[in-house]
């Protein structure tokens, strides 16, 4: 934490950390002052917001219905079929996603141009959005599920048999029993994506990034890489990480504090 103070100098490696001059708020005001730092903010937020609205309630679908499901082998079936993609490293989805929506071999492109459509989704910057997070939600949901189930089962089954007694449906048992009952679990995971809206990973967006999509493919980290480890500018890229991480911070304490207020659980 404390070497973020490159940040607020002209660090060489020479000097180091604490003997390069002082820069202050320098590489701040040259980020913003760049004309492709709003566009980065805006590409960032876009897509974070995109994966949290697309990916935040499709694990606790997934762990509701599967709650609902009385056979066993069928149960244990959909759990390791949609936990296993968790494992699956970064680079062979991307891998995978390119193989799939190939212009030459991927299927996607028969099914495309089936429909009479005839565009390469991988160098298309208006599919770019799409193609990330719902790979990301068929790699991660099921995972995420786990943290709901376990609430589940957490709890009390008399409330079950008091909603069978009152003639309550599934639907209603749902609503009335088990949401509530997932309802801390629910905000403070709402909390912690939130606080991490801007934090969005590296990784996929790199290795789904080529020239063509580069107008929204580019986002914060990519760009930090870029300058700070291909260009060298450590300062600069400091202080590009170092705003986002004060964005992230802000983020998290306005959600817990909202979320203390209106519904009196938080992370503290």
């Amino acid at each position: 934490m404390a070497n973020n103070v490159i940040a607020f100098k002209d660090y060489n490696v020479v000097d180091g950390i604490w003997g390069s001059p002082w820069a202050g708020f320098d590489h701040f005001e040259r980020f913003f002052a760049n004309p492709v730092a709003w566009d980065l903010i805006r590409n960032t937020l876009m897509l974070s917001l995109y994966g949290f609205l697309a990916g935040f309630p499709v694990p606790i679908i997934l762990a509701l219905a599967l709650n609902e499901v009385r056979a066993r082998f069928f149960k244990r079936t959909v759990q390791m079929v949609t936990y296993a993609p968790h494992f699956i490293s970064t680079v062979i989805v991307v891998s995978m996603l390119i193989l799939v929506f190939s212009p030459r071999i991927g299927f996607m492109a028969d099914v495309l141009g089936f429909f009479g459509v005839s565009r390469n989704l991988l160098a298309d910057p208006d599919a770019f959005r799409s193609v990330y997070v719902w790979s990301d939600v068929w790699q991660t949901a099921g995972y995420s599920a786990i943290i709901y189930m376990a609430a589940l089962a957490g709890i009390d089954p008399s409330l079950y048999e008091a909603a069978r007694l009152d003639g309550a449906s599934r639907l209603r048992k749902i609503w009335h029993v088990d949401l509530p009952g997932i309802a801390p679990t629910v905000v403070v995971v709402m909390i912690l994506s939130v606080g991490s809206i801007m934090a969005i990973g590296f990784e996929k967006a790199f290795l789904l990034q080529n020239p063509l999509n580069l107008s929204q493919s580019e986002i914060i980290a990519t760009y930090t890489y870029k300058i700070g480890l291909l260009s060298a500018d450590f300062s600069l890229a400091t202080a590009v990480g170092l705003f986002n991480s004060v964005i992230n911070l802000i983020l998290l304490l306005a959600v817990n504090t909202v979320s203390k207020r209106v519904t009196g659980n938080g992370l503290w």
